[in-house]
């Protein structure tokens, strides 16, 4: 019998600096069940309840305003105890950025944001300068 790994322990979850926790993955990786999925490309939708934002691939959100919105709300369900996940279709520049958005959100300084989702996600998290400078917005 295989015992599941808890959600803390499991691949590309990362504590965000007040304490709950969120993970980032490639849209098609198989993944253990989440409660709530963030999912910033087209394609595949898990089977629990997902919000989708329109965010081009090496790009920054379609719709700044609905993107902060959705992040506020991930943010919020970690904090109320749901396994938050973030997905795109590589896993890596949409998803890096989101996950530094909601560190942002959750009081990391900007400045400190790149450096901490590549060190505790994946080290080419938040691939273009546009990202980089969006996370400016976002702070």
């Amino acid at each position: 019998m295989t015992v599941a790994q808890p959600w803390s322990e499991q691949s590309g979850v990362l504590v965000l600096p007040g304490g709950a926790t969120v993970r980032g993955r490639r849209v098609t990786a198989t993944a253990s069940p989440a409660d709530f999925a963030l999912l910033l490309a087209p394609g595949p939708v898990p089977p629990w309840p997902h919000r989708r934002i329109r965010w081009p691939d090496f790009w920054v959100p379609l719709d700044r305003a609905d993107a902060l919105d959705a992040l506020r709300d991930a943010l919020r369900r970690a904090y109320d105890g749901e396994r938050v996940e973030v997905a795109c279709k590589g896993g890596v520049g949409r998803t890096g950025t989101a996950l530094a958005a909601l560190a942002i959100l959750d009081g990391l300084p900007v400045e400190r944001a790149v450096p901490w989702v590549r060190a505790g996600y994946h080290p080419k998290a938040v691939e273009t300068p546009w990202q980089r400078r969006w996370l400016r917005y976002v702070a």
